[in-house]
């Protein structure tokens, strides 16, 4: 039980680093799947560049798109939005800079999956020699030096890999130009998130030990929060469904209007003269009561609190879509 317990306490901990490993195995492992049991280059001079691309970037489009489909905060920044009066917006002129901040923030994190795609893809070379067998100017570079029917006989490579020594030669140097390609994209990722990861945590207004206690916090708020709402509504439907079969007129129950659940549910913004750490925890601390807690002046989106936005209501995403 103890091993147990340490497994999934490190779950816990590292759930965001755990779920991004499971998300590029996964891709990795499909790629591999469709490049083995579905992808069959047509070897046409007019069709391998549209297919090969095809299978190489339709799918990180899918997955990038998903991406920000199962991301709670994408979510978060649009329910309601569209109902919000003009007042608000145009009150909130800081909200726009603040909302593509957190898309930007969305679209790196649903990016890990379809640049593992790719990268896998590439690293595989059957996409990249398919489409670039079907390229004419790569073909006319590939071609410089060899048989005048290179050209014409480099569409039909990819099927044709024992054709002889100039077309073995041909897929040999596609498939190096692929992989280095490959490597050159895992390396150019490890930077970029070295490099971002770095200057987040150096811009960051909390200390490494606050960052922890901070996550504590909100895991403990998120469960918290779900048992307090699940015994509130169960309690409101019992009192609304006595009513209805017995015809009496219901005792008052307060539950937050919907001004205050908009309120908690919009996006952080960290202030460095005040302390809060979640919307529920601003909101509550609020001055008067019918102070917006929404925007204020000094607001900004912190990078590396992102994570702040994450938990809610744990309910199956995928039931509610």
């Amino acid at each position: 039980m103890e091993k147990l317990q340490t497994v999934l306490d490190l779950q816990l901990k590292q759930h965001r680093a755990l779920g991004y490993g499971l998300v590029s195995l996964l891709t990795a492992g499909g790629e591999r799947l469709f490049s083995a049991a579905v992808f069959q280059c047509p070897c046409s001079a007019a069709w391998n560049l549209p297919y090969g691309l095809v299978f190489l970037l339709v799918p990180a489009l899918a997955l990038f798109l998903l991406g920000y489909v199962l991301n709670a905060r994408t979510w978060r920044l649009l329910t309601g939005c569209c109902a919000r009066s003009s007042r608000s917006r145009a009150r909130g002129c800081g909200a726009g800079l603040r909302g593509a901040v957190v898309c930007a923030q969305l679209g790196a994190s649903a990016a890990v999956a379809p640049l593992t795609w790719v990268a896998v893809a590439l690293l595989g070379g059957a996409f990249y020699e398919c489409a670039a067998a079907g390229s004419a100017p790569l073909a006319r570079r590939l071609c410089r030096g060899r048989a005048p029917a290179c050209e014409a006989q480099l569409p039909l490579a990819p099927c044709l890999p024992a054709q002889g020594p100039d077309a073995q030669g041909l897929l040999r140097e596609l498939k190096a130009q692929s992989q280095v390609l490959g490597w050159i994209l895992i390396a150019l990722v490890i930077i970029f998130l070295l490099i971002f990861t770095s200057v987040s945590r150096c811009l960051s207004p909390v200390s490494f030990l606050q960052l922890k206690f901070w996550k504590i916090y909100l895991e403990q708020e998120q469960q918290i929060l779900k048992a307090q709402a699940t015994e509130h509504a169960m309690e409101l439907a019992k009192e609304n469904v006595k009513c209805f079969f017995e015809c009496l007129h219901p005792e008052e129950c307060n539950t937050p209007s919907m001004k205050d659940w908009q309120q908690i549910s919009s996006l952080y913004t960290f202030n460095p003269k005040e302390q809060y750490y979640s919307m529920l925890h601003k909101y509550v601390n609020r001055k008067e009561k019918t102070h917006s807690i929404i925007s204020k002046e000094g607001d900004a989106v912190i990078p590396v609190l992102g994570f702040v936005d994450t938990p809610g209501i744990n309910i199956n995403t995928a039931a509610e879509l």
